[in-house]
């Protein structure tokens, strides 16, 4: 049996919203995997997370660069929030995008600025890294750019990139490319349509969903049809064409496409999104300084 430490039920607790002795029982009973002690609370209807959060602070920039059928958002890293604000880190982070450009990877991003890390560590003192890089591109159309709470043009914490097939007027595609981006921005999809969805998440769902029907008591019989129409309201949810457009509920994203489609007298496409999110995955050092305090008394 694994140890249940406090860090773990304390990890458990932030990532699922649930009760201390919950999750501590859901540990106990899932000899502490935390993935799967998730799904448990949720077949017992304990956890308010939807789905596993990742997200962990880190500090910095996610910069936007576009040509109009090509888009870049790339993601800088420092270890502070005052540097974000900092000009020259700003400078950085435009030319971080800037490069991605004429490249397509983030090794490409690396190299084409790494001098300018090297000079702006010295400068500043913190730990600087081009991190993460997205990039889309069209043969005919727009790739729409949204960047939300921008400190500055193009730069801010959350940046979304979607790209639009068509032949249709630029300007009216990049006006629904970025109604899009920011929709996207607020709803968190995890896939464009229902066929690119991760078969083994929506096996994952139909699994913790069948659990909770048997825990509710809903009839065995009636389980499969339950649990189907659960999770096709799970691929609304989750998938971007099938999601209500926050701009106007009663429609969805992929009836917005339809009529922008209809109104310019040719076809429209959605065919890529990207949404980084500055710091997701970054797992970011947290002081403990009580056990500080009683390591420097002698009482740790």
């Amino acid at each position: 049996m694994a140890e249940i430490t406090a860090s773990l039920v304390k990890e458990l607790r932030e990532k699922s919203g649930a009760g201390m002795m919950d999750c501590k029982k859901a540990l106990t009973e899932n000899n502490g995997d935390i993935e799967v002690a998730m799904d448990w609370l949720r077949t017992k209807g304990l956890s308010k997370a939807a789905k596993k959060s990742d997200r962990v602070a880190a500090e910095g920039l996610v910069a936007v660069a576009s040509n109009g059928k090509t888009a870049v958002a790339v993601e800088v890293n420092a270890e502070t929030d005052f540097v974000a604000r900092n000009e020259l880190f700003q400078t950085l982070a435009r030319n971080a995008a800037q490069a991605g450009l004429s490249n397509d990877n983030i090794e490409g991003v690396q190299a084409a600025v790494s001098d300018e890390i090297t000079n702006l560590i010295a400068n500043i003192g913190e730990n600087m890294v081009a991190r993460r890089f997205a990039k889309h591109s069209v043969s005919e159309g727009v790739v729409a750019s949204y960047v939300h709470n921008a400190i500055a043009p193009g730069l801010g914490r959350i940046a979304v990139l979607v790209a639009v097939e068509s032949a249709g007027d630029a300007e009216a595609l990049n006006e629904m490319g970025r109604k899009i981006a920011m929709h996207v921005a607020a709803t968190q999809p995890l896939s464009l349509s229902t066929e690119d969805l991760d078969p083994e998440a929506v096996e994952r769902e139909r699994v913790i969903l069948t659990e909770k029907a048997r825990e509710e008591g809903k009839p065995e019989a009636m389980l499969a049809k339950i649990v189907e129409g659960q999770v096709a309201k799970f691929q609304r949810e989750v998938v971007l064409l099938k999601q209500p457009f926050v701009m106007n509920p009663d429609q969805t994203v992929e009836q917005l496409v339809e009529e922008t489609a209809k109104t310019l007298g040719t076809p429209v496409k959605v065919t890529a999104f990207t949404r980084l999110a500055l710091g997701e995955g970054v797992e970011k050092k947290v002081d403990d300084f009580a056990a500080e305090v009683a390591s420097m008394t002698g009482q740790g």
